[in-house]
């Protein structure tokens, strides 16, 4: 059903389209009345010129220009033109031998002589077509503009819910490999009744809580991964006792400073789950240094060479996260070539 704006909108298109083909008519007469000929028959052979006039730039603007300058198909538009300039030019014939007939009763001397010259009118009636045709051009330029940045909104939109739909099936791997390890510490404390597991068990609470809720959000506070860092370290002591040496080095130019969450803590989970004890002792030293925009985070922990194939899950997620949240604005260098396994991560701060 045609709603009343849309039948309000075409009276007010036919209305401009009224309004411009008499102010065309108009013109056509002034145009062809410059040397003082009567008013009324030069009106009355504007009069005549214009269905082909109006025939012409309807041809032009909603069939050669649309259907096939636009779409790119040249040779039908330039047969299509050509056709349509011998219509038209046949008919502007059509038009002299009127003015001869009915205006000046076969007496070629009494004719405008404006109307004698066929160059002459078509220049009138082309120049009508060209004017409208430019503007037809113009608005689907503005159309097709308007339609491509639109496109472009909407691909934008598609990969950034991609990414973050990548975003979040990366997190949820990072949680049951987390889960796994910290859980298997509190089950060997468990059955050992030990005194220090009320204390383990407020820790984890701590993490799940982070893990679960404060991931969600786009940014978190340095400060507040840097204390889940030592939660987490504070859980792998007790589970580790005497065998576990680590050392850290935590420092931050500003408490207002946030990265993406559990972005550094995969690293230390990493370290523990692949490192090897050396002599007695798991070695783990940590280093994080922070200003207002550049953030330098190391970490190194004893192991045998080789002795594993792959990095793990965490590690290779955090790789594609860090690819997705900082892109080309960090560096990150593994070295497990050595007794030592290092990792070390420079990230610009945006």
């Amino acid at each position: 059903m045609i709603s009343r704006k849309d039948i309000i909108k075409k009276l007010a298109q036919i209305s401009l389209h009224i309004i411009f083909w008499i102010a065309v008519l108009l013109f056509f007469t002034y145009f062809f009345s410059a040397n003082g000929h009567s008013f009324q028959d030069t009106f009355t052979f504007a009069l005549f010129l214009m269905p082909t006039t109006i025939a012409t730039t309807y041809v032009a603007t909603y069939v050669l220009i649309p259907d096939y300058l636009i779409n790119k198909r040249y040779l039908k538009f330039v047969t299509y033109s050509f056709y349509t300039l011998i219509i038209s030019s046949y008919l502007v014939f059509v038009s002299v031998f009127f003015s001869l007939i009915y205006l000046s009763n076969f007496e070629y001397a009494d004719m405008n002589p404006a109307t004698k010259n066929v160059l002459f009118i078509m220049t009138a009636i082309y120049l009508v077509v060209i004017i409208v045709s430019a503007f037809k051009l113009l608005k689907l330029n503005l159309e097709q503009t308007s339609k491509t940045k639109s496109l472009q909104t909407k691909i934008l939109d598609t990969q950034l819910k991609l990414k973050e739909q990548e975003l979040q099936y990366l997190k949820m791997q990072i949680h049951p490999h987390f889960l796994f390890n910290t859980l298997n510490t509190l089950y060997g404390f468990a059955l050992k009744k030990s005194d220090q597991a009320p204390e383990m068990i407020l820790k984890l609470s701590n993490l799940l809580d982070y893990l679960l809720y404060q991931i969600e959000k786009p940014h978190v506070l340095l400060s507040e991964e840097i204390g889940h860092i030592q939660d987490y370290i504070d859980l792998e002591e007790m589970r580790f006792n005497e065998t576990l040496e680590v050392s850290t080095h935590f420092q931050t130019a500003s408490k207002d400073v946030s990265i993406a969450p559990m972005l550094l803590l995969p690293f230390v989970e990493n370290s523990f789950k692949h490192g090897s004890i050396e002599h007695g002792k798991l070695k783990i030293k940590i280093a994080l240094e922070c200003t207002q925009s550049d953030l330098h985070f190391k970490i190194t922990n004893t192991h045998k060479p080789k002795s594993t194939s792959k990095n793990g899950i965490g590690l290779e997620n955090i790789k594609k996260r860090l690819d997705l949240l900082y892109t080309d604005q960090y560096t990150l260098d593994i070295d497990d070539n050595t007794s030592l396994y290092k990792v070390e991560l420079k990230i610009h701060l945006n």
